[in-house]
This record gives structure tokens, C-alpha cells and sequence, in this order.
């Protein structure tokens, strides 16, 4: 039976919790393990829903998954399996194994991809890059099915329309074992990337990071075991950081680091919030004269984090004057907007690109800027949570209000935040879940 989230908000929320490990690094790097016929071993790995489904990928083609609390034990010795397509859910992250059941097998057929309904995703640029490096793809009605030439996969200049980062990790993967040299222009350099790159160069890849985001992948024949800890999650972080800097409060996040964060701390302090760098994370609360509004665009890194925006926006809400937020990553990404209108923020969305920044989405008529006035208090309603990150904005917005708010739809924030609700209990959260 789906779950409800009663949230009675309005209060100061305070204390310490512990960041989980980076769910974007801890399964990608659970994908690359089927690079090799070694034991791969990832410390610090989220406990969450994300992890299942992607144990659910491996297991699917003869890996053996163990975990052991925040220790994942994966051990792929022979490829039983070319076929991804007994899933509980779709998702997106299925489309990574092509390249390392082509390196395995040279034969593969992944499900047509799911994920968050944050606007379209399309995976044309993973499938070209691999049709780039050899690769044959046909798509059916639900999957996608590939085969590799005589010889294998070979390296190739990908040169990607937009610095996408699971595109990235595609072409990342695909050259580790591919014959010769892959060079990837315009790539993603997210820390989640670097984390992944750390991991397949202790299994023995070589990659290299240039200038102008260009990304180097020379072949090797083999891959080996290596165990590695996975990142902690600067999106659970920042989600934090908003909980004390909205409702007034004063939380420790520990784990934090702030060298994935300096983009988003910049921010903390021109709202008029504060942070202070602790040796076991950061510790994140209001100034003493109130929060600012500001202009603000969302970018690739080291830019300002799309998957910050949401939770951010809802904290604007309490700032005073107008803040203009210019989403350039994700065309749709503003629809939680209307549950925050009916809790009382003021909040236009429009079309026109309101920032700096080169954008996609200029002269099209997706909403992609949104102007916020506050302060304006927030008053409690019921919400139906359509993602990750929405959900985790909404749940701040909730425990902003006056009065109980009612959250249905929290499946979404369990697949995305380890331990949730032990954690708003730690910072004094007064909730319920039935």
C-alpha cells in the first residue's frame, strides 16, 4: 500500500545528520563492475531504492550483487545474460550496460529508459557515440538491441551537442576497453564523473581530464578488481542546507565537503544564509539580518546544480525581494512550482530566458524561468510528489507551513534520500507516515 507523508511544519528545524554516499556515482560506478570478470567492491554506497534497481541490472545479466549495509560486493565472472528487460521499474541507468555487455558478450539489449519525469531525456547522443565507436543499434517497441563488430568496440572523436553526463559515462565506459583511443569533446566533468574515472583507473583504465572539457580514454585490454568509496552526495547536502536556512534552524551536515559544493556555498552566503567548514562537514543556518533574493542560473559544473534549484527555490520563497532562477539544464523543471503557488509563494514561470547564460531553451516556449517575491508565508496543503528532487523541495516547503501538510507520491524521495525519515527526526521534524 502506498505510503502518505503528514508533515506538521512551522518550526525550527535543528541538529546533525550524516550525507549518504552519491547515488549518480554509487551506480554508475555498480555498472562499470561489469567491466571485469574481478570482484568490485564500493564503501559507502546509499541504501536506497536507486541501488536495488541497479543491482536488479546486474543480477539480470549473471553478476552476483552482495551488500552488506553501505558495502556493495558485485562479482560478474561470466555474462549469463545479454538481455536486461525483468525490471520492477524502468530506468534510465539500464542504458549504461550496452558498453560493457558489448565489451563482454558483443551482444546486448537494454529496456527503453525510464527515470523522473523532469522533461525529455533522449539517449540519441549515448547511442550515436557507440555507433561512433562501431556499434550497431536497432530500437523495437521496448528495448534497445545492440551488437558489436569483429574485434570489438573501437575508440573515436565524440564530440557531444550538449556536455551530457550520462552520455559522458557512456563514452567514459566504452573507451576504457575499446581498441585504440577515444577523445570525447564538450563531455560533463561533474564530481560524480571524476569519482567514476577514479574508480575505473584503479581497475585499470587510462583517462585523462584536458581543458575545454575534453575527456581522453586510451583502450586497454583488460580491467581488474579494486574496491573504492563512493563520494558523498552533494545533492542530499545542499537538500540539508535549505531544511535549516528555510525553516530558521541550524543543522550540521556531516560528511559534506566543500570542495563539490563551492558553487552552492557562493550562493548560501548571497541570500544572506551562512556555512561554516567543520572537520566532519558543514554546518549551515540563516544570518542575522534575514535572507536576500538574488538572480540565480542553474549550469553543468562546476555551474550552479540543476538538482539544487528546487530546493533552493522553496528557501527564496522566504527571502526578501524578487529572485529570478533561469533554468539552462532541464526544459521542465519548474512544474512543482504550482503546489508552492497554492501554499501561498509567489512564483510566475515563463518562457523567456531570464538570465546570462547561453540556453537551449531560448525562443521556445517551455517555462524554464521563474521569478520568486517574498518573504511570503507558507501555508500547509496536500501534495502529490512527481520526482527526486521535487519531492525533497516540496517536503522543505511543507516543513516551512503553518499547519499539516499531506505528501502522497513518497516513493520518490525513498529511491533518491537514504534513511529520510530517521533523519528528520534527527533535526526535529514532526511528522507521521501511514
Amino acid at each position: 500500500m502506498a505510503k502518505t507523508l503528514h508533515i506538521r511544519g512551522g518550526k525550527a528545524l535543528s541538529g546533525r545528520i550524516r550525507v549518504a554516499g552519491a547515488k549518480n556515482a554509487a551506480s554508475k560506478m555498480m555498472i562499470a563492475s561489469l567491466l571485469t570478470e574481478d570482484e568490485v567492491v564500493l564503501d559507502n554506497c546509499p541504501q536506497i531504492e536507486e541501488i536495488t534497481i541497479t543491482g536488479e541490472i546486474l543480477s539480470a545479466v549473471g553478476a552476483h550483487v552482495r551488500h552488506e549495509g553501505s558495502r556493495v560486493a558485485l562479482h560478474t565472472p561470466h555474462i549469463s545474460s545479454t538481455k536486461v528487460t525483468e525490471l520492477t521499474r524502468r530506468n534510465r541507468l539500464s542504458i549504461l550496460a550496452l558498453a560493457p555487455l558489448l565489451h563482454r558478450s558483443g551482444h546486448a539489449e537494454v529496456p527503453l529508459v525510464g527515470g523522473d519525469k523532469i522533461g525529455p531525456r533522449p539517449v540519441n547522443f549515448h547511442l550515436q557515440a557507440l555507433e561512433q565507436m562501431g556499434a550497431v543499434i536497432e530500437q523495437t517497441a521496448s528495448s534497445y538491441k545492440a551488437s558489436a563488430p569483429k574485434g570489438g568496440l573501437h575508440g573515436a572523436l565524440i564530440k557531444l551537442p550538449y556536455p551530457s553526463v550520462m552520455a559522458t559515462e557512456t563514452v567514459v565506459i566504452a573507451g576504457t576497453l575499446a581498441t585504440g583511443r577515444t577523445r570525447i569533446e564538450n563531455a560533463a566533468i561533474e564530481p560524480e564523473i571524476v569519482d567514476l574515472v577514479k574508480l575505473l583507473q584503479q581497475m585499470g583504465a587510462i583517462i585523462e581530464f584536458g581543458a575545454d572539457r575534453v575527456v581522453t580514454v586510451d583502450g586497454v585490454h583488460k580491467l581488474h578488481g579494486a574496491r573504492y568509496t563512493v563520494m558523498p552526495d552533494r545533492m542530499e547536502a545542499a537538500s540539508w542546507a535549505n531544511v535549516a536556512i528555510a525553516t530558521g534552524g541550524e543543522i550540521i551536515v556531516e560528511g559534506a565537503r566543500q570542495e563539490e559544493l563551492v558553487t552552492f556555498l557562493n550562493t548560501v552566503r548571497r541570500i544572506g544564509a551562512d556555512y561554516e567548514v567543520l572537520p566532519e562537514g558543514i554546518r549551515f543556518k540563516r544570518g542575522p539580518n534575514g535572507l536576500y533574493g538574488i538572480e540565480l542560473e542553474t549550469d553543468t559544473y562546476p555551474g550552479f546544480m540543476t538538482d539544487w534549484q528546487q530546493p533552493m527555490v522553496v528557501t527564496l520563497t522566504q527571502a526578501k525581494g524578487i529572485s529570478v532562477v533561469h533554468e539552462t539544464v532541464y526544459e521542465d523543471r519548474f512544474g512543482y512550482t504550482e503546489d508552492l503557488r497554492r501554499m501561498g509563494a509567489d512564483i510566475g514561470v515563463f518562457a523567456k530566458c531570464l538570465g546570462e547564460l547561453t540556453c537551449r531553451f531560448r525562443n521556445k516556449s517551455e517555462r524554464h524561468s521563474a521569478v520568486i517575491e517574498g518573504p511570503t508565508p507558507l501555508r500547509a496543503t496536500e501534495i502529490e510528489i512527481p520526482d527526486i528532487r521535487a519531492g525533497m523541495a516540496q517536503v522543505i516547503a511543507a516543513l516551512v507551513a503553518d499547519g499539516e501538510s499531506t505528501l502522497m507520491g513518497v516513493h520518490h524521495l525513498e529511491r533518491g534520500y537514504e534513511q529520510l525519515w530517521n533523519k528528520l527526526r534527527a533535526v526535529g521534524a514532526d511528522f507521521e507516515l501511514k
